[in-house]
């Protein structure tokens, strides 16, 4: 049977994450009803990775079988204003969404003066931050692997191993703020949150660019810093070596 890969964008807040999970409305359910009904067979999809609740996505990847593709508007007139399917286009049939991609790219946004208009959108602090002390911080992701100090506790991930290769905060013309731009071969779940949480101690002059390190090195989820609010995070772009958006 065919195999197709959606390309679609989400807002966050109205879901309790991107996985099915019983009682729940979620990404990943709406998008298989729709599914299921314009093929009218049973049709699970398989996503490029799992936001949590309020997690917005500009690009998001899944695949799905089906005899035949339901066309891109019929898939968004029932799947409603939140989710937008932009494309659906067919690939080889062992082609996977998560196993297959070899990078992840997400923002995370943040207001740098006050907007009645992006505080959905964005997350704005109460005192200016030092950016550049936080870039200097940021600068170190690069060259580590382990990253359980940003681990979420009693999580199902078999390792902590993860390869940054680009993390960096820069203006953003979007909202008029900044944004951290952070992309690895995959990510640990709570990991960007964490991260920018860490990075916003330092941005606030509590932590210094040692004790950055200090904190990777100790391996402790306790010892980093508070989880930065979901509505600001994007899961922002996959990349696969086969397949462009």
């Amino acid at each position: 049977m065919p195999r197709y890969f959606l390309h679609l964008a989400y807002r966050g807040a109205p879901f309790h994450g991107w996985q099915i999970q019983p009682g729940q409305t979620t990404v990943q359910s709406v998008i298989e009803d729709a599914l299921t009904k314009l093929t009218r067979r049973p049709t699970p999809i398989v996503g490029a990775g799992r936001t949590d609740a309020g997690v917005n996505a500009s690009m998001m990847v899944a695949h799905f079988d089906a005899p035949a593709p339901p066309s891109v508007r019929a898939i968004n007139s029932i799947c409603g204003n939140d989710i937008a399917i932009y494309s659906v286009t067919e690939v080889h049939p062992q082609a996977h969404a998560r196993f297959d991609a070899t990078s992840r790219t997400y923002h995370y946004r943040a207001l740098t003066a006050r907007s009645p208009f992006l505080n959905d959108l964005a997350w704005r602090p109460v005192k200016p931050l030092d950016y550049e002390a936080m870039n200097r911080a940021a600068a170190i992701l690069p060259h580590i692997t382990d990253f359980t100090s940003f681990a979420k506790l009693h999580s199902d991930a078999r390792t902590n191993i993860c390869h940054v290769t680009h993390a960096r905060w820069d203006p953003d013309p979007l909202t008029g703020g900044m944004t951290f731009t952070i992309t690895a071969d995959r990510f640990l779940r709570n990991m960007v949150r964490a991260i920018v949480g860490t990075l916003v101690d330092v941005g606030r002059g509590k932590l210094s660019t040692e004790g950055f390190r200090d904190i990777i090195d100790a391996r402790d989820r306790c010892a980093a810093g508070t989880s930065m609010p979901p509505h600001a995070l994007y899961l922002a772009r996959i990349t696969y070596p086969y397949w462009n958006a």
